[in-house]
């Protein structure tokens, strides 16, 4: 699959997202563990694994040897924080306290976006061609 101007530019904006959260993580600790969802174990762990989980992620994306793995790691990554940014919503919107919905909506719909993101800007899928007309 051919390594275009538009997926290099994605996936550098992807690995910049990626690596912003992943320190994000590491750095404000506490405040992501109050989001973790009650039924994962060990949350304070869980969130410093994921820091460096993303972190990783970023750095692979970076590496064509590590590229596509990047690309399937944080596709099941965005899917597996899923629950953690819903429980902060409903937190937040429940309390009345915090975020916004104009914060969470967007985050909340745009995760399937992300998991595509993922997935393309690192060479798995390609944008769906148009068959030619008859």
């Amino acid at each position: 699959m051919a390594d275009t101007r538009a997926r290099r530019v994605a996936r550098g904006l992807l690995t910049t997202f990626y690596a912003i959260a992943g320190i994000g993580h590491l750095v404000f600790v506490d405040a992501v563990v109050r989001i973790v969802p009650p039924f994962v174990p060990a949350p304070r762990m869980v969130v410093l694994v994921t820091g460096l989980c993303e972190l990783v992620g970023a750095l692979g994306l970076m590496l064509p040897r590590w590229r596509r793995a990047a690309g399937w790691a944080l596709a099941a990554y965005a899917l597996c924080v899923w629950p953690a940014n819903v429980q902060h919503a409903v937190m937040d919107l429940s309390r009345g306290t915090g975020l916004p919905i104009w914060y969470h909506a967007p985050r909340l719909f745009l995760q399937p976006v992300i998991v595509w993101w993922a997935l393309w800007a690192s060479g798995i899928v390609a944008p769906r061609r148009s068959s030619p007309r008859p």
